[in-house]
């Protein structure tokens, strides 16, 4: 994606789709995070301790890439169903290099594409 100055990021635990505001039509970029259903199955009959390990690596590994993307922006939303937004928004307060980028969250529900664009839209439009 093109840096330019504004984000939209709908996510949660496993997908982020992310939407740069500038583009037009608006594009979506997804980042899946690696810790799916089945890596889950075959860490769990490892045990439980195990899976959490793993699960806690590949969490920070895809906030990671989140970040590598943000930190080309000015403007960021995070918005989506689960917690996975708060938690990448505590992780990435933590690092001084995001201390210049403007960061909500916003609670939604499951949204399809389009919502997602009309959401980021409607966002950045209404901060002007």
């Amino acid at each position: 994606m093109p840096a330019s100055k504004q984000l939209g990021i709908w996510m949660d635990h496993s997908n982020a789709n992310l939407m740069d505001f500038a583009t037009d039509p608006m594009s979506t970029k997804v980042i899946e995070s690696k810790f799916t259903h089945q890596e889950k199955e075959t860490s769990l009959g490892k045990g439980e301790s195990q899976m959490h390990n793993k699960e806690q690596h590949w969490q920070s590994e895809y906030y990671k890439e989140l970040g590598a993307e943000i930190k080309n922006y000015e403007n960021v939303i995070l918005f989506g169903p689960t917690d996975a937004k708060a938690e990448l928004l505590n992780t990435l307060r933590s690092d001084p290099q995001f201390s210049k980028i403007k960061i909500e969250t916003r609670q939604t529900d499951k949204m399809t594409e389009n919502q997602q664009h009309a959401f980021v839209k409607e966002y950045f439009k209404s901060i002007h």
